[in-house]
């Protein structure tokens, strides 16, 4: 008896044990999902490949072992914003659960890169004077010998590193023991510039970036980074940084895998963008891709990053020591710095290198990664070795980047050869990048010469340029626009020429004749013509009225998105539409993109205008066209999105660097704008707020943060649903349930030859952001709609269609009061003093998703308490402050006036006072 009751409690035991274990699976993975803060001491976890999870309260981790550091709080992670790392990024190598795994990842990134075969020549990145512009580093680390200075530009007083990020990228760079960095003799300059709260100032890193032009740095990793690319005080900065010679690394943004998320300042032409790579050179699921947006909606963006490494599952130094693995293009970036700080000791002349000059080996040395476009990978994978003999044997020169245009060559060159040129097309812009190492300052001599190869039908293309007047800081741009001549309007084949550049500047020890040194450079191209496709098959993309952060404030389309509140991956086919794109072009259709007003295209070429997400404002005059246009056949397709003036001033947000409150400058769409492009055809959106899971033709659909038709034609089809009323729930937080919500509208203009309107009042089934459902079958159908004028018996018979909305009794939107687009077109900006950058914060990226937000409070019912709150303190402090000068003034009055004696002044007033240094 006595022994079964020993075994029953060894079962017990045993399940307990079991059940602990299960239940440390759980919490780990959870650990992972939920990305609380980091920087947190207080629980401390050790992750081995067991999945078991153990307390440990040494503040050291060996090196095949990883640590992190968290403080559960209730506020919701960042996901997307800056380059904070989220759960899934910022992980051990414990995510993998087999050991042959862990065994199978490189232990040393800079051995695998073979920096060991440099170090055995003897260099070892000696008289090199590297900056980590991060969170500080311990005096006392026991990884570094080198460290000639550490500054704090915080308001914190303290150097030391309290979150363990600066510890690893300076580890990086510079580390002399257990995970050795690529330069450990390198002299490290530790720039302090966020605070434990993981916050930073543009004024901070100005004063920071003045300190280091002072200290003659020579590479400056930057493992920062924000979607404000018109940061002017910023950028400029960072141009001067690099006219001072500091060749710049900064990480290019863990945004991905969505399109058009690169960060500033890595999209800088004068920066080396890092993105990153697995130890399988797969192309990091995390890292941003190109192209770069601030040169849209006129023109088309540039190739980013330059040159992807290693950042996924890399080991580097602890904050107190030992090793960690972690993640991101964080991790990226200082590899290449690393690696740059390692390439500078091996030049004999060192004032042959430059940024220009150091990018160019990078980018002439990297290889090419295969079935990867250039928006991902750049110019290729980081070579250490390659790099090291392209650079010993450098002469000065000029070069392009990319460095020819392929318009066959796939999937590298992604997105140009994703589509044919044809006659009558929208010109086809590629945006190359000019790298002068011969100066920080250049020109381009006469102009860009474009040279046909007659004999490969060079004569059936057209090619103008676009360029920068001065090249600088070592860079400056030149834009291509390739269009096909009319002679080649039923031509099919390959067409090739090249065009030719001369870049001089002026020569480093100026001659007694004043020459200037100069170097010539030549771009390849090779298109490929089909005679034009024909009209129905032809969609023209409206991207001149889509904008996006940092011009104004734009919302999301989805306001369930509130811990990504910005609009600002350009909305261009190619960034945030690009699985759109793709789509449309399986299915046989042509896309090109309208970068100008309506009144610049030729609608007779086109079958449909495809509008979706338009923040812009519309000129009389492109109204005028349009409605000529559609009557003489060109269709439209408009997928809309909420603008509702009360959520508007629900989601705005208080900015700590201007101290101010920001409203968004429209809603998720600019309804009142769109409205009055509409009211010709009697059409029009509501500024209701609806969003839910439903049915359309046998497709389940969701419907985020959409708008409802207000009115439509009688004769038009309208299809309805029932909806949550978002809008009040985001208002009041009370949950209705409205039926026959008018969401999708067909009409056919009555005018013989007329072309067809479709409304939509949602875009998110479209976009790749946060899209939850896509809806392509339905854009498919439409097309079929406007394009051929096949109406869906799908919808035509649906039994959800009802009578079209007349829209008597109901208000249209109108736009906010104050709202600068009313003032002025969003497109004149430039023209509206008053209106400026959204926010000059940074934040750094950090080994967790919860970072304090780059746009300050959050939306939500607290913050408009407190925005309803801050008035009326500031009129009661008005009226005191008032109150005490008519009291103050009174006194003064009723006073008896004396008259005050004269003074003799000194002849000499000025004093000597003894110069002022800056402290540090």
């Amino acid at each position: 008896m006595t022994m079964k009751l020993v075994n029953i409690w060894l079962l017990l035991l045993v399940v307990l044990l079991c059940g602990k274990k299960h239940l440390g699976d759980r919490l780990e993975k959870r650990s992972f999902e939920k990305a609380p803060c980091p920087g947190c001491s207080h629980l401390t976890l050790k992750v081995e490949f067991s999945s078991t999870v153990v307390e440990s309260a040494d503040p050291t981790v060996p090196c095949n072992e990883t640590r992190w550091s968290q403080k559960w709080q209730s506020s919701r992670p960042l996901r997307r914003a800056s380059l904070s790392l989220g759960s899934g990024f910022w992980h051990a190598t414990g995510r993998h659960s087999s050991r042959r795994l862990l065994r199978a990842i490189p232990r040393q990134v800079a051995q695998t890169l073979q920096a060991d075969v440099l170090w055995q020549m003897g260099y070892t990145g000696a008289n090199v004077r590297v900056a980590v512009f991060d969170t500080g580093l311990s005096e006392k680390h026991p990884h570094f010998k080198n460290v000639k200075e550490r500054t704090n530009w915080t308001n914190e007083r303290t150097l030391d590193d309290g979150l363990g990020h600066g510890t690893f990228v300076a580890g990086v760079i510079a580390s002399m023991r257990e995970c050795q960095g690529f330069a450990p003799d390198a002299e490290l300059h530790i720039f302090r510039v966020f605070t434990n709260n993981q916050v930073s100032y543009t004024s901070w890193f100005l004063d920071a970036f003045n300190y280091a032009i002072l200290k003659k740095i020579d590479v400056l990793n930057l493992s920062i980074g924000g979607p404000d690319f018109m940061d002017h005080p910023f950028v400029d900065k960072v141009w001067e940084l690099t006219a001072n010679n500091v060749i710049m690394v900064s990480a290019i943004g863990n945004d991905g895998p969505l399109y058009g998320t690169l960060n500033n300042p890595a999209d800088q032409m004068d920066v080396i963008g890092v993105g990153g790579i697995d130890f399988e050179d797969n192309i990091a699921r995390f890292s941003s891709r190109g192209m770069t947006t601030w040169e849209l909606p006129g023109g088309y963006g540039r190739v980013k990053p330059d040159i992807v490494t290693y950042g996924a599952g890399v080991r580097g130094s602890g904050m107190k020591g030992g090793c960690r693995a972690l993640s991101g293009t964080s991790v990226a970036s200082p590899v290449v710095a690393g690696a740059v700080t390692l390439l500078v000791s091996t030049v004999q002349k060192r004032e042959l290198v430059n940024p220009a000059s150091m990018k160019q080996a990078l980018i002439a040395s990297a290889r090419r990664l295969p079935g990867v476009n250039m928006f991902e990978q750049g110019h290729g994978k980081l070579d250490l070795l390659r790099a090291y003999q392209i650079l010993n044997s450098y002469k000065p020169q000029a070069s392009l980047s990319p460095s020819y245009i392929d318009l066959t060559e796939c999937p590298y060159m992604w997105p140009y050869c994703s589509q044919p040129i044809y006659y009558g097309g929208m010109p086809t812009i590629v945006n190359v990048t000019i790298l002068n190492g011969m100066g920080v300052t250049g020109r381009i001599v006469d102009k860009p010469d474009w040279q046909p190869y007659l004999p490969q039908n060079g004569d059936n293309i057209e090619v103008a340029f676009s360029y920068s007047s001065v090249l600088w800081p070592w860079s400056g741009y030149l834009a291509i626009s390739i269009s096909v001549t009319k002679k080649a309007a039923s031509w099919e084949g390959i067409a090739q020429g090249h065009v030719m550049i001369t870049v001089a500047s002026p020569a480093e020890v100026e001659s007694k004749n004043g020459a200037e040194q100069t170097s010539t450079v030549k771009l390849p191209i090779k298109v490929k013509i089909i005679p034009a496709p024909p009209r129905s098959k032809r969609v023209l993309w409206d991207q001149y009225h889509n904008l996006r952060y940092p011009p104004g404030y734009f919302p999301r389309d989805n306001l369930r998105m509130k811990n990504d509140p910005l609009d600002w991956n350009g909305d261009h086919i190619h960034t945030n539409f690009r699985d759109m794109y793709q789509h449309l072009r399986s299915m046989g259709y042509f896309v090109e993109v309208l970068g100008s007003p309506f009144t610049c295209f030729d609608a007779n070429q086109y079958g449909t205008l495809l509008m979706v997400d338009s923040e812009e404002e519309y000129f009389p005059e492109e109204v005028a066209k349009l409605r000529r246009d559609v009557d003489n056949g060109l269709s439209i397709i408009v997928f809309s999105d909420w603008y509702n003036t009360s959520v508007m001033r629900k989601v705005k947000f208080y900015d700590e660097n201007t101290r101010q409150w920001w409203m968004p400058d429209t809603g998720g769409a600019n309804i009142p704008a769109l409205n009055e492009l509409l009211s010709v055809w009697n059409m029009g959106f509501s500024d209701g707020l609806y969003e839910g899971d439903f049915t359309l033709a046998s497709h389940d659909m969701y419907y985020a943060s959409g708008c409802s038709i207000a009115k439509f034609p009688e004769d038009g089809i309208v299809i309805t649903h029932t909806f949550k009323d978002q809008g009040l729930e985001v208002l009041k937080q009370e949950t209705a349930v409205v039926e026959n919500v008018p969401i999708l509208g067909l009409y056919q203009i009555p005018v013989e030859g007329g072309g067809r309107i479709v409304l939509y009042g949602d875009s998110n089934c479209l976009d790749d952001s946060h899209r939850q459902k896509d809806c392509f079958w339905l854009l498919d159908a439409l097309l079929q709609y406007t394009s051929y004028g096949v109406t869906p018996p799908s919808l035509s018979h649906s039994g959800n269609r009802q009578r079209p909305p007349s829209g008597a009794g109901s208000t249209p939107p109108e736009r906010m009061e104050g709202e600068w687009a009313d003032r002025c077109s969003v497109r004149g900006h430039w023209r509206c003093p008053q209106k400026c950058s959204v926010s000059h914060r940074r934040n750094s990226e950090f080994p967790s998703g919860h970072i304090k937000k780059v746009l300050g409070i959050m939306p939500g019912r607290y913050n408009q308490e407190v925005g309803q709150t801050i008035p009326v303190f500031a009129f009661l402090g008005a009226m005191v402050v008032l109150a005490f000068f008519v009291v103050q003034i009174n006194k003064a009055k009723s006073r008896p006036k004396r008259r005050k004696p004269r003074v003799k002044r000194p002849q000499l007033m000025q004093q000597v006072h003894p110069p002022k240094t800056p402290s540090v």
